[in-house]
């Protein structure tokens, strides 16, 4: 049976005032963390990032860039890293003879060339002392490095690559005039200061037109989704080496930093790339590195590739070897060549692939905490049901996180839900266990009314046996505190365990005073005769079982539920059926006889024994304890009366605690139930 609804109304304000309370601090607290992602719900967002990048991978192969790869294969056949600044200016002299729209050097040139005719001759000199000279040498291939910036002079769009320091400075000279200039609202930028720079020997970086730089910021996890395309250097604006790159195939020098809505933006002619305010841009891959076209160097210096694979393309120089080192984890490649990378930027820009950031994200990601707030809050005052509390839970995940899917693949904005399905997750496990807890406080709280009622509903009906059956209150105490004590006996000993539970005990109890309830049914010239009953009186009196069992059962059914009074219509019907068969009204037998009938068989004799009556005095507790042992197995079940027994110092205690007080009037009906009851007439006298 459970509590009606209208039990919980009067908590029912309360409950909603503190929901809608929890819920606005929560949402309030969560959303004032949204600008701080970190640990956790970083990591969250991240998952969340990196399966919708992967959902909205096209998987198509690049169009706009091709990359020359010096791989482990072109460094197996043509020599080990690195190699002769003259081999690099064959190899771009190769690639720019195709026309491609630019070319981006990959590689940063920070050191002699050792293998140079210029630097041997000068550590000969130096290290033993001999001044050696090289006959028929051109004198442009003395000096390897100067050869190389000559060679990249001559390629007007080919963009050198630069390096920028964050954790030292040094005295490293950049061009006093920037090759690449960016106006607009550069004041919505917060780019990083690099104070330090590493570039080229000077004999290339002084013939470079064009440089970018190389810098890449992974993620806390090591992942490498977002790349810099933007650095300041002295107060000084300057670009990625495949922004850079991709700026030269267009013929320009100069970008445009303005506001598209979402954020900071680089326009580029009618190209727009969203960055964030530090000057990162989030990478939105096709797929695999197979995806971006790649040929091996080796095979552009032995003429092994056809002109269509450069022309009007960005190419990009550089190396995929494993030695090398400039690896990357991706979510699409746990070993993404960094060389690659830069087709992934110029094919993003192409594409306008890049996955957009939205400054103004934090904002509605906060009004979002406080609607999931407000909506789970909402569930959880008008749902009851936890499985509508479920369901309508996952139907608000499930809507939250369609929604950020969506704009995601439909406009490329990426909302990280992770905030609001903290908000609603966390409310829904504190609410489940909140109203679990107050639930269970105010079931208990309304059982134990109904509790009540059973006590009063019985105690009503046992007043009204009362009153025509001249039993002491005293007897009813007794007896009901003797079945549980026996009752509780059995279950420790492991008797019957199936069925004396707490509940059965406890009820077993609230309704041993109604054992004799049907003696309202025995008319009075019989039940209140002062002398013997003859045989056609004594048959009436023995259906006040069945009077109360009829009682009883016509009252329990019009109780709903797990009924009560069950247990109290067993026991009125049976105590007076015997273990051997021989007792009435039914003449069952054995475990036939419900338990509780059983139990509250011995109580009664035991306690009409040593209860004195003006047709008999009260017989010693010896003595009752020893007619009860006589019967076991006639009249009691062996392992009842056993386990009575068993509790004798018990009994001994409940017998004198509730003592009767005044003496009894005259119970003729007893005389008869006991002797008939114990056989022997005589033990009674």
């Amino acid at each position: 049976m459970h509590p009606p609804p209208e039990f919980f109304s009067n908590a029912s304000k309360q409950w909603s005032a503190w929901i809608l309370l929890l819920a606005f601090a929560v949402s309030l607290l969560v959303g004032s963390l949204v600008r701080t992602e970190t640990g956790f719900s970083a990591r969250l967002s991240h998952l969340f990032l990196d399966s919708y990048l992967k959902y909205t991978a096209n998987g198509a192969v690049a169009q706009n860039s091709v990359v020359v790869d010096i791989d482990d294969v072109s460094l197996s056949a043509v020599g080990q890293w690195p190699w002769p600044r003259y081999r690099i200016a064959s190899l771009v002299q190769e690639i720019a003879a195709e026309k491609p729209a630019a070319i981006g050097l990959d590689i940063l040139f920070s050191e002699p060339d050792r293998t140079s005719l210029k630097n041997i001759r000068e550590s000969y000199k130096q290290d033993f002392g001999l001044d050696i000279s090289f006959v028929g040498t051109p004198s442009g291939l003395a000096d390897n490095d100067g050869y190389l910036g000559h060679v990249l002079s001559t390629v007007h769009h080919l963009v050198g690559a630069r390096y920028f320091y964050f954790d030292h400075i040094n005295k490293a000279e950049i061009s006093a005039s920037p090759e690449f200039k960016f106006s607009g609202k550069t004041d919505l930028l917060k780019l990083p200061d690099a104070p330090g720079i590493l570039n080229n020997t000077y004999e290339i970086s002084s013939r470079l037109k064009y440089s970018g730089f190389l810098n890449n910021q992974v993620d806390g996890d090591g992942m490498l989704r977002r790349v810099p395309l933007l650095i300041r250097h002295r107060g000084v604006i300057y670009p990625q080496l495949a922004l850079a790159t991709y700026m030269r195939s267009l013929g320009v020098n100069s970008a445009v930093i303005e506001e598209d809505g979402n954020g900071p933006a680089i326009r580029i002619g009618n190209r727009v790339i969203p960055i964030s305010e530090d000057g990162y841009a989030l990478l939105h891959f096709n797929g695999s590195p197979s995806l971006y076209p790649s040929v091996s160097a080796v095979d552009v210096l032995n003429g092994h590739f056809s002109a269509a694979q450069f022309k009007g393309k960005t190419v990009f120089i550089g190396s995929s070897a494993v030695a090398l080192n400039d690896l990357h984890s991706t979510i699409v490649d746990r070993s993404f060549p960094g060389l690659k990378i830069m087709s992934v930027i110029v094919d993003d820009i192409a594409n306008d692939s890049f996955v957009r950031e939205p400054v103004w994200g934090h904002t509605v990601l906060f009004a979002t905490c406080i609607a999931m707030g407000l909506l789970i809050s909402i569930i959880f005052i008008y749902l009851r049901e936890p499985l509508q509390l479920l369901l309508a839970t996952i139907t608000l995940i499930a809507v939250l996180v369609s929604i950020s899917i969506y704009l995601f693949a439909s406009f490329g904005v990426f909302l990280a839900p992770v905030a609001p399905l903290l908000v609603v997750m966390f409310l829904f496990v504190v609410f489940i266990i909140s109203k679990f807890a107050i639930e269970k406080k105010q079931g208990y709280a309304w059982y134990k009314k109904l509790a009540n009622a059973q006590q009063v509903t019985m105690a009503s009906m046992a007043a009204v046996a009362e009153t025509r059956d001249p039993e002491t209150g005293a007897h009813i105490k007794r007896t009901q505190n003797y079945v549980k004590s026996i009752a509780l006996r059995l279950r420790d000993t492991g008797h019957y365990t199936d069925i004396l539970t707490k509940e059965f005990i406890d009820l077993l109890f609230v309704s041993a005073p109604l054992h004799d309830i049907g003696k309202v049914g025995v008319p009075d010239h019989i039940l209140l005769k002062p002398g013997p009953l003859t045989a056609a009186e004594f048959e009436i009196m023995k259906k006040h079982p069945e009077y109360g069992k009829d009682i009883i059962y016509s009252t329990a059914e019009k109780i709903e539920g797990d009924n009560f009074l069950v247990i109290a219509g067993e026991i009125a019907f049976t105590h007076h059926e015997k273990w051997d068969g021989t007792g009435y009204p039914r003449g069952l037998s054995g475990q036939d006889i419900p338990l509780a009938g059983r139990i509250m068989a011995v109580a009664d004799v035991y306690d009409a024994l040593i209860s004195r009556r003006c047709y008999k005095p009260a017989f010693t507790h010896e003595d009752s304890f020893r007619i009860l042992r006589d019967a076991r197995g006639k009249i009691f079940d062996p392992v009842v009366l056993d386990a009575f027994f068993s509790i004798e110092t018990q009994i001994v205690e409940i017998a004198t605690h509730y003592q009767d007080e005044v003496e009894p009037a005259v119970d003729i009906h007893h005389v008869v139930d006991e002797k008939e009851s114990l056989v022997s007439a005589s033990a009674i006298g």
